[in-house]
C-alpha cells in the first residue's frame, strides 16, 4: 500500500534523510526505530506532505498506486484526511482547548462526508467508545477534562474515525507511563484487526515493539541500516547498531540479564552523540 522509494530531506547542502526505501503491506505493522535525531519523524513527516518550507524532499512516495508527491495541495488534504491519518506524542496539543471533543471530531466528519448530524454524532460516540472511553461523556467533554491517557486515546479515535487504510504513529506514547502507554498500544493493535489498518510507528522503545510490530527497520543518522521481520531482527540482528540498541535496554530485574550483552554508560553516550 504505501511505497516509499529514494527518499532525502535535505536542509541545504545537509542531508537529513538519506535516499530510504519503505514498503508497507496492508494490514502491516512496521515499527521504524531508532534513535532521537535519526530521521524517523522526518520521514514519517514527508508522507503527509508535513515537512517545514525550508527543508527539501526527493524521492517517491506511493499510496495505492498514487505518487502522494505530486499531488496537488487540495488532493493531497483529502488524501490525509480520509485514507491517512496521523497520531502524534504531543496528545495535549492534538485538540483545541476551548472546543468539545465531539466538535472536533464532528468538523471531521463534516469535512469529508456529507452525512447528517446524528449519524456523525453516532459515529464519533462509537469511535470513542471503540477506545474504551465513556462516548457520550467525552463527546460532550473539553480536552482539559480528560486525563493523558484519555485525551491520547481520543486522539486514537478521531485518527480511526474515517477508516483509514494507513494509521501514522509518531511516538504516540512518550508522554504516557508505561501501563497507559501499553493500553494505548493495545487499542491501535485492535483497530489493526478490525479495519486491516497498515501501521507505521515511529518509535524508541525495543520492549512494545518486540509486543506489537510485525516488521522493523532501524535507522541511524538519516538511514535505513537494517529491516526484516520483527523476530530476525530483534532476535538475530544483522547490523551492530541493532545490537548496540538491543543491549542498551535495561534489565527489569536490578540483577537481570541482557539479552544480547553489556553495554556500557560511555559508550551508549557516545552512540547517542553521533546522531545528534
Amino acid at each position: 500500500m504505501l511505497n516509499i522509494h529514494n527518499l532525502t530531506v535535505a536542509s541545504g547542502s545537509r542531508e537529513l534523510v538519506k535516499g530510504i526505501n519503505l514498503e508497507i503491506a496492508p494490514g502491516e505493522w512496521l515499527a521504524l526505530a531508532g534513535e532521537s535525531g535519526s530521521g524517523k519523524s522526518l520521514t514519517a513527516a514527508s508522507i503527509g506532505g508535513l515537512l517545514p518550507k525550508e527543508l527539501k524532499l526527493s524521492g517517491t512516495i506511493s499510496w495505492n498506486g498514487s505518487t502522494l508527491t505530486s499531488l496537488s495541495p487540495s488532493l493531497r488534504r483529502k488524501t490525509l484526511g480520509k485514507e491517512i491519518s496521523y497520531i502524534f506524542q504531543d496528545y495535549q496539543g492534538a485538540f483545541t482547548p476551548f472546543i468539545t471533543i465531539g466538535k472536533q471530531l464532528d468538523e471531521l466528519l463534516r469535512a469529508h462526508t456529507d452525512l447528517e448530524r446524528q449519524r456523525r454524532k453516532n459515529m464519533c460516540i462509537d469511535a470513542l467508545d471503540n477506545v474504551n472511553l465513556p462516548g457520550g461523556r467525552v463527546y460532550t467533554s473539553y480536552p482539559f477534562q480528560l486525563s493523558g491517557g484519555q485525551l491520547q486515546r481520543a486522539a486514537i479515535a478521531s485518527a480511526l474515525l474515517l477508516n483509514p487504510g494507513l494509521l501514522i504513529a509518531d511516538e504516540p506514547t512518550t508522554a504516557l507511563d508505561s501501563l497507559t502507554a501499553q493500553k494505548v498500544l493495545k487499542y491501535i493493535a485492535k483497530a489493526k484487526e478490525r479495519l486491516n489498518l497498515s501501521v507505521l510507528w515511529i518509535t524508541h522503545d525495543l520492549r512494545h515493539v518486540r509486543k506489537f510490530a510485525d516488521r522493523v527497520a532501524v535507522m541511524r543518522k538519516g538511514e535505513i541500516v537494517e529491516q526484516g521481520a520483527k523476530d530476525q531482527v530483534l532476535n538475530s540482528p544483522a547490523h551492530a547498531y541493532t545490537s548496540r540498541l538491543l543491549a542498551a535496554i535495561p534489565p527489569l530485574s536490578p540483577n537481570g540479564p541482557r539479552r544480547l550483552g553489556q553495554l556500557s554508560k560511555n559508550s551508549l553516550q557516545r552512540e547517542e552523540g553521533a546522531l545528534l
